[in-house]
């Protein structure tokens, strides 16, 4: 036998390349080799380079199924990581046939042992080989002992066990380019702690810091307006709240004489409601939560209750807003007939109660927890060879180091949250509890979502519209993964590596309780392609709704701000126009608040948008047809929100496409 050569390539980045000392080993099915160094003492490993060695086997070792990788120090140089793009083997120097061992990935000395795979992706009843059958089990062993679970807040969803994103390891760190947005204008606030003295003061603010930003200006001109106000919770930063009722709940104290005047000529609050024209937004979450002490002044919160009205002019508008969950006498019913004050300052009360939920609940739990908890069961169930672990990484693996990044920033000592923000730290951990207590499977699931919410079909409900046409191209896609994989229903059942999967996520991702309708175990490719979705569509298209937006509708504080300073009104009639910015943050604190915002909504420069893969196995055979097929489908998408958007008086741009980013990034 002439000898197997063997050619290892270092990626084309500028610091892939290292001084150490490389070790190559092949496994064959019958025996193995034992290590070579490829390249002498004079030689390293450079970036873009590649070196080929003769490896001639003393006994024939039969097909080779693995190629181990060690990194061995170099004494006297420094100790450089190595990012390898992969090896490939040839029987002999003019043979056509190549085989490839894909690694993409950084190989450290700690490492030890790295072990590759060819590129031929299985399922684990596929492998016909009890060494390859070893490999797949040595790998989720070593990720067991690196990748862990944590519980961030008792009773939420649990979180990977480390404090700081070094821990991670260099494959799983990644970075964001800047897009290098001014927050000039609101930085030299810190010291300023009084309220704005004038609504002036906020709009020198707006011109100076969101001069660029047309959506801020809108709703400057436009927050005080009832249809904005409803158009805000179909289409703003957070419309995963609104819902239709065909009844009142019993605690919310609106009679049908007290609103008929708000309602169509003839008709009845009954009527309506049987018509589905009535809405509700419900902050229940939100009752007898502490607030924050911030500045050294106690802050409030409400858990409102805000009934809605569909019109037959295709609007929506708030027609009674309760501040407190309870009804009682020193919680009225404010009504769009109340004085200008007291009305504007029910919705700002609703607004304020919004901004807690959204960045914690809707924001935080409903996409980056999410998509952190699928992400460890991934890791430490799903080898890596796993076709879903393939379709999957890419939606899933930066989730670990920006959720490390908010824990210990904005939600740590003297983040955001804590020095600017209504619900403080404190009651932190019970809002998320709750959050996770209240999530059901089909609030993740749009098509489920949408008409359980009653916004199907709602003609002017654009983030409703957008999200279905973009679920269902996710779907198609995933659909023809899942098929080129799974043969029947029955292959799904007998993989036990996915069920491991589905069950890491129930028993240990999740809290120990039962959510409503989360799948425990996968019986048809139909179910498994359905959840498979929600995961994609969750770290992605849903992120990018409820984050991208964010700045735009905050931007212009008194629309939503972020923490109140005077308890919500007891009674009708106690404030005027005057009054309203007393209840407003500070002008410090404003300010921090929307610096963050600032840095958050803004996509980086080298950002990925939906379904444009950078992985080595979706850029040839099957796979790569299906991605082909599924950025067809999301160009035909944005094409048609581009087009929707330019006869918009205000566009919904955020969750077009090409302006969705692959995965949780900031």
């Amino acid at each position: 036998m002439e000898g197997i050569y063997v050619t290892i390539r270092t990626s084309l980045a500028p610091l892939s390349g290292s001084y150490n000392i490389l070790w190559v080993s092949l496994i064959g099915s019958q025996c193995e080799c034992p290590p070579v160094r490829p390249f002498t003492d004079d030689q390293c490993l450079l970036p873009g380079s590649s070196c080929t060695v003769l490896v001639k086997p003393d006994a024939e070792i039969g097909s080779v199924v693995l190629v181990r990788l060690r990194l061995e120090a170099r004494p006297g140089f420094p100790n450089h990581d190595w990012h390898c793009l992969d090896v490939k083997l040839k029987m002999s120097s003019d043979d056509t046939e190549v085989e490839c061992f894909p690694c993409n990935r950084w190989i450290t000395t700690a490492d030890g042992d790295v072990e590759l795979r060819s590129n031929k992706v299985c399922l684990l009843n596929s492998e016909s080989l009890l060494i390859l059958r070893e490999h797949r089990a040595r790998d989720l062993q070593n990720k067991q002992k690196h990748i862990r679970w944590r519980t961030f807040a008792e009773g939420g969803l649990r979180c990977i066990d480390m404090s700081n994103v070094e821990a991670l390891g260099p494959n799983l760190i990644f970075t964001r380019q800047s897009p290098g947005n001014s927050v000039h204008y609101l930085k030299g606030f810190h010291d300023r702690i009084e309220p704005w003295r004038t609504m002036k003061e906020l709009e020198m603010l707006l011109i100076l810091s969101g001069k660029d930003n047309t959506v801020a200006k809108y709703v400057q001109a436009h927050w005080k307006e009832d249809a904005f106000f409803g158009y805000q919770c179909l289409n703003g930063c957070n419309p995963l709240i609104i819902r239709r009722i065909h009844c009142l709940p019993p605690n919310l104290a609106v009679t049908s004489q007290m609103i008929k005047d708000f309602l169509p000529e003839g008709s009845s609050l009954e009527q309506e409601l049987e018509r589905g024209t009535i809405f509700l937004l419900d902050y229940e979450v939100l009752d007898q939560i502490s607030a924050n002490v911030i500045n050294g002044k106690q802050s409030y919160l409400a858990a409102p209750l805000c009934l809605l009205h569909y019109n037959q002019h295709g609007e929506l508008k708030p027609i009674a807003i309760q501040l407190q969950k309870i009804a009682g006498p020193q919680n009225p019913v404010f009504l769009p007939s109340d004085s200008a004050s007291d009305w504007l300052l029910a919705k700002i009360w609703v607004h304020n109660a919004d901004f807690q939920v959204h960045q914690l609940l809707s924001h935080f739990l409903r996409t980056h927890l999410i998509g952190e908890v699928c992400c460890i069961a991934m890791l430490r169930k799903l080898p890596e060879i796993h076709p879903l672990h393939q379709l999957l990484m890419p939606h899933l693996k930066n989730s670990l180091q920006i959720n490390i990044q908010a824990r210990t920033s904005l939600l740590g000592p003297g983040g955001v949250f804590d020095k600017a923000v209504g619900c403080g730290l404190d009651a932190l951990p019970l809002l998320l509890a709750r959050g996770s207590a209240r999530l059901h499977y089909t609030s993740l699931c749009v098509p489920d979502d949408l008409k359980d919410r009653g916004l199907d079909k709602l003609p002017n409900c654009y983030y409703a519209q957008d999200a279905l046409r973009v679920w269902n191209a996710l779907h198609r896609f995933v659909a023809a993964w899942v098929e080129l994989y799974y043969h029947d229903d029955q292959e799904v059942q007998r993989d036990s590596e996915l069920q491991n999967w589905i069950q890491e996520i129930h028993l240990e991702g999740f809290p120990r309780f039962t959510h409503t309708g989360f799948p425990q175990t996968f019986q048809t490719k139909a179910e498994l392609t359905k959840y498979i979705t929600m995961v994609i569509f969750t770290s992605s298209a849903m992120h990018s709704a409820v984050n991208f937006s964010q700045l735009d509708f905050s931007l212009w504080m008194p629309n939503c701000p972020a923490a109140m300073l005077r308890p919500p009104p007891q009674v009708k009639g106690s404030v005027t126009e005057e009054d309203i910015l007393t209840f407003l943050p500070d002008v410090n604190t404003t300010c921090r608040v929307l610096i963050v915002l600032f840095l958050l909504s803004q996509p980086s420069v080298d950002s990925v948008p939906l379904c444009q893969y950078r992985e080595w196995y979706f850029s040839s055979g099957a796979p790569n047809k299906l991605v082909k097929m599924v950025q067809k489908d999301l160009r035909d998408i944005a094409h048609d929100i581009r087009k929707r958007n330019s006869k918009l008086e205000l566009a919904y741009p955020y969750l077009q496409p090409d302006n969705i980013e692959n995965s949780v990034a900031i």
